[in-house]
């Protein structure tokens, strides 16, 4: 009989600490995979802010919006027609 309970006893200690460990390793698996999360969103921070940067610059402005077709107030456009196509 008293070999029986502490067997039990045993037991139920035994379940209770794998049911820890499994918890344990479950958070950690979360843990690396939130933290790998963090670092690719932090590098796309960086890309952001960096284009934020270049956007606000005025040479890339004015290259976009020429390349838009815009021209400077007092320039004239002048457009050309009827090239040979390649």
């Amino acid at each position: 009989m008293g070999r029986t309970s502490l067997l039990i006893v045993l037991a139920v200690v035994a379940g209770l600490y794998l049911q820890h460990a499994i918890e344990y390793l479950t958070t950690r698996a979360q843990a690396h995979h939130q933290r790998a999360q963090v670092q690719r969103l932090a590098r796309a921070n960086a890309q952001l802010r960096a284009q934020q940067k270049s956007l606000n610059d005025p040479a890339t402005i004015k290259r976009d919006a020429r390349a838009l077709g815009m021209v400077q107030s007092g320039e004239r456009s002048y457009a050309v027609v009827g090239l040979p196509k390649h």
